[in-house]
């Protein structure tokens, strides 16, 4: 964080909206990008905002138009840049994938400009970001319709890459959001493939699908609201934003990414367990039953836990995940070297250039 003067009153904020071409079409209509930027006359830090990497996921759309509607007059300093709709193809078909390739966006990473649709894409926004040097990337997504919102941080991508994994996790601990790292590595997403890049990034999971759901787009909002707080990029809120977590799980505490157990048979799922309960090694999650409802299964948490939601369908097949969970791991102990590593950097920083 800056050590100079904290503005306090917001300077002339200048908002654009525009676009970025990414094909022609054979009537010779094109397809576009929607790019929006609000900049304050103060320099300070560069943010952007991503979202519908994946068509189906669409209430990030409506969070970016929250968080520029709301910082348009009180934008202290800085820059927030956004790509709204960075699938509009999918979006348009209410499908997941880039439609005209069936290609996954968000496995697509960072791109080639000669590559295929997806990759070309990809590429367009991957460099219109890389080239601004921001400060931090959020990329919200959707999870499954009954789900908890969280914050989700890749997996450690090495320590040549360390202080802008620490940088993500510190912004992560002020969204005021339960806190995840991903189990594995998503070599082609767009947080991991910054994260290489050493930018910072983060991903949020806003609940279901499809449709946009406005008590998670608060909870977006309000969780940006905090980390362009914590930049010093807006005004604090008088009482910051935390979504209700169980008693013994803290926002700041970094959560292993976790869906097991699976199950061994096939039947209809009978759920005894809800997002955003605590669960305990060997407690009942879900009961499998045939189509006279005898008992198949009874599947038990494995791990101590907290729910982060389970499948859309109700369904079971042997070997596929019908639950998601936050566990607790001697990550924490990471968390807070890295938030003493931050004070320590930020200590150096504040000194004359001579003292270093």
């Amino acid at each position: 964080m800056s050590t100079q003067t904290k503005p306090t009153v917001a300077a002339k904020v200048k908002n654009q909206f525009s676009f970025k071409k990414i094909m022609t079409g054979s009537d010779l209509s094109r397809r576009r990008l929607p790019l929006m930027c609000a900049t304050s006359d103060n320099p300070g830090p560069v943010v952007w905002l991503t979202a519908c990497s994946h068509g189906d996921e669409v209430s990030g759309i409506v969070v970016i138009q929250e968080v520029f509607r709301h910082i348009r007059r009180r934008l202290l300093r800085g820059c927030v840049q956004a790509f709204p709709l960075m699938n509009p193809l999918g979006f348009e078909s209410g499908m997941r994938h880039i439609t005209l390739s069936g290609e996954d966006l968000n496995r697509s990473f960072p791109g080639s400009a000669t590559g295929s649709l997806g990759e070309r894409i990809a590429h367009k926004i991957f460099e219109t970001i890389i080239k601004t040097e921001p400060d931090l990337v959020v990329d919200f997504h959707n999870d499954w319709i009954e789900s908890i919102p969280y914050v989700l941080i890749d997996h450690d991508p090495g320590k040549q890459y360390n202080k802008a994994y620490r940088k993500a996790i510190h912004a992560a601990q002020r969204a005021g959001l339960c806190m995840i790292v991903d189990e594995e590595e998503v070599h082609k997403s767009l947080s991991f493939n910054l994260l290489l890049r050493d930018v910072p990034a983060l991903t949020f999971e806003l609940g279901k699908p499809n449709i946009v759901s406005e008590s998670y787009v608060t909870y977006g909002l309000e969780a940006v609201w905090n980390i362009l707080a914590e930049l010093d990029m807006i005004a604090p809120r008088s009482e910051p934003f935390r979504y209700p977590l169980p008693a013994g799980y803290a926002h700041d505490t970094l959560l292993r990414y976790s869906d097991k157990p699976y199950g061994a048979k096939t039947g209809i799922i009978r759920f005894l367990a809800k997002p955003g309960d605590v669960v305990k090694t060997g407690q009942p999650l879900a009961k499998i039953v045939n189509a006279f409802g005898r008992s198949q299964e009874t599947m038990t948490a494995i791990e101590d836990g907290i729910v982060l939601g389970h499948s859309d369908s109700s369904v079971a097949f042997p070997g596929v995940p019908i639950m998601a969970f936050g566990v607790a791991e001697k990550r924490d102990v990471f968390a807070k070297e890295s938030a003493k590593e931050s004070a320590k950097e930020s200590a150096m920083e504040s000194k004359p250039r001579n003292e270093k």
